[in-house]
């Protein structure tokens, strides 16, 4: 027995735990008034179990062999070396192993090897692992099955070629072939290594030992087909299986889903259904999430019933995966309705569900609902969240409502929560300015914001300053700086930078500039655009300039006499002045007066223009000099 200092003495916490079980065993057995109450070795080994350091649970096995009429066993002794394993005191461990036949009359059974495998498996001594085997014969026994199970489920976690070896040399030089765990253990391990040929080799070894392959060897070796992404091989070998279960359709719909096999995961999904299988929580959830992607949510809606009525267990997640469905498709309503919906059916929603909705709402331009939602999950006690905010001031800036997107940024501020460091609600704030053309209150913001960003603040301010003196390489530098650290320009930055480029004539990084600002969903103003134009059309190039007019359209920019000025004027000196009339009549649709500028432009172009003019009849003529005399 280990020398310990001062055996008789239990800790208190120790004492009391004994006595709770102690007082368990009064209620349970009789016991004579005159004898003295003997813990049962359950009590003990639980009590061992419960110490807080090795050398406490030694104390407390050393205490108990000094009680009257109690002897320890083998589940004393396995509780005790138990706790030594998982404080890596092997030295110990070999102490009370050889002591163990004396004391208690039988040497370490198969459960304590087993336990010591572990441990050390814990430890990550691999190599003592295995010598494990070598300790049982000692002791006059051969290794079992299960200790050598147990070692191999060790060593495949560490080396697979090492847990091959054990079972050639070890495992086969001892007579043992193993049985279906065994070769679990190694299919475990080829998956787990990619080695999936020599998984197929170890499933033909096992037939040909008429070792019948379980369902969970088959599963071990579908799931590493999928996740190399060889789905067809995997199905192939699901038609070799007896007994597919539940895991086997879960693995391979979750893969076809990941492929976006829509097809062939709603084909799994049926053929599960119809063999009484229920994929679970998961897997459900990622069909629903496939079929809302290609916009088919009501399909997702009968899904999820149909999921439910065969007993699975819907969460929140899935939920949350159809309502941001439905939003993509603008039915907020619908979705808003959905959560009337699970909440009846007692599945209760979370921030993540609200803020959804609000991102729904706000892209939707429904900007009301959005705050009554965000109203509405104070009421109902759902905390709001960064996401939360960022959503929702960005969803109010970005559509005009400057007024409530402070208020919620003061919120956001005075929460818990707060930005934590992060730009993104105030860069919203800052679009929301430039998108209403307040630049000065924009700039004003952006200087305030040094206070919470002095780094990212300064370096901002100082690209502006560097464009309006006209250094655009030094900014681009600094701007450069800042990307490759990782931070997001701000739309002062980009416009600065913009208009920039396009007074030194780089066009093309100028237009770059402008596709990566609109990437981040900061749409240039109108004046932005027009820098563009002008620089096209000073360049000569027109048909990029006429793009850039089509693109401004499409995206819903308001085009002014800005935008046209450059064109009507770069057409008339190119002598195209059908296309450039083209421009002047779209300009009147649009209510866009032009100036004297593009009426100098027409009238110049115009006389040179004969037999444009023989083709038109008085009417068109005098029409056109009726729009002059109006300016």
């Amino acid at each position: 027995m280990p020398q310990i200092s001062n055996p008789s003495t239990l800790p208190i916490f120790c004492s009391l735990t004994y006595q709770r079980y102690f007082f368990c065993s009064l209620q349970s057995k009789c016991i004579s008034s005159s004898s003295s109450p003997v813990p049962s070795q359950q009590h003990i080994a639980h009590l061992i179990l419960d110490q807080k350091s090795f050398s406490q649970a030694l104390q407390t096995f050393k205490w108990a062999s000094k009680l009257p009429n109690f002897t320890h066993s083998q589940s004393t002794y396995r509780a005790l070396i138990h706790k030594l394993c998982a404080f890596r005191r092997f030295d110990i461990v070999k102490e009370l192993l050889q002591e163990m036949p004396n004391a208690i009359g039988s040497p370490p059974d198969e459960d304590i090897f087993i336990t010591i495998v572990r441990g050390l498996g814990r430890a990550r001594m691999v190599k003592r692992v295995i010598k494990v085997v070598d300790l049982v014969t000692q002791f006059g026994k051969k290794p079992s099955m299960r200790i050598f199970n147990s070692v191999l489920d060790v060593l495949v976690k560490e080396d697979i070629d090492l847990a091959r070896e054990f079972y050639r040399k070890k495992m086969m030089g001892s007579g043992v072939e193993g049985d279906g765990y065994t070769f679990g253990i190694l299919m475990k391990g080829l998956c787990l290594t990619n080695r999936i040929g020599d998984g197929f080799k170890l499933l033909q070894v096992m037939k040909s030992r008429e070792i019948i392959p379980n369902t969970v060897i088959y599963n071990t070796l579908l799931h590493a087909l999928c996740r190399n992404g060889k789905v067809g091989r995997a199905r192939s070998l699901m038609n070799e299986m007896e007994e597919p279960n539940d895991v086997t359709f879960n693995i391979l719909i979750s893969a076809y889903c990941k492929e976006e096999n829509l097809v062939q995961a709603l084909v799994l999904l049926e053929k599960c259904l119809n063999l009484g299988f229920v994929p679970d929580v998961v897997t459900g959830t990622k069909v629903l999430e496939v079929l809302c992607n290609v916009g088919r949510v009501t399909e997702a809606v009968d899904i999820l019933n149909r999921l439910e009525s065969k007993g699975s267990v819907v969460d929140v997640v899935a939920y949350n995966t159809l309502i941001k469905g439905f939003c993509r498709l603008g039915k907020v309503k619908v979705g808003h309705c959905l959560v009337k919906e699970m909440e009846r059916k007692g599945c209760l929603p979370n921030v993540d569900t609200y803020n959804i909705l609000i991102s729904g709402c706000c892209e939707s331009e429904m900007l009301d609902l959005a705050l009554d939602l965000f109203n509405e999950m104070k009421t109902d006690g759902i905390n709001w969240n960064f996401v939360t905010y960022d959503t929702l001031i960005k969803g109010l800036c970005s559509g005009g409502r400057m007024e409530d997107g402070f208020k919620i940024l003061e919120i956001m501020e005075d929460s818990k929560e707060g930005s934590r460091g992060r730009l993104s609600p105030y860069g919203s704030v800052l679009y929301g300015l430039y998108k209403e053309n307040q630049l000065d209150e924009a700039l004003i913001f952006l200087t305030q914001m040094g206070k919470l960003f002095p780094r990212a603040v300064d370096r901002s301010l100082r690209i502006l300053s560097l464009c309006e003196e006209g250094a655009t390489e030094d900014a681009k530098k600094v701007f450069g700086q800042i990307l490759v650290e990782g931070g997001v320009p701000n739309v002062l930055v980009y416009d600065h930078l913009i208009h920039g480029f396009c007074e030194g004539g780089n066009m093309r990084e100028a237009f770059e500039l402008m596709n990566e600002m609109v990437g981040r969903g900061y749409y240039p103003l109108a004046p932005t655009f027009n820098a563009l134009i002008s620089g096209f059309c000073r360049q000569g190039k027109v048909s990029s300039a006429l793009k850039l007019i089509d693109d401004m359209v499409v995206r819903g920019c308001k085009l002014d006499i800005g935008s046209y000025n450059p064109l009507v004027d770069a057409l008339c000196r190119k002598g195209d002045f059908q296309k450039a009339y083209g421009l002047f009549l779209q300009m009147l649709e649009k209510d866009i007066a032009p100036d004297l500028s593009s009426w100098n432009s027409l009238l110049l172009s115009w006389c040179q223009e004969t037999s444009w003019l023989a083709r038109q009849n008085m009417f068109q003529v005098n029409y056109l000099l009726q729009q002059i005399a109006e300016i």
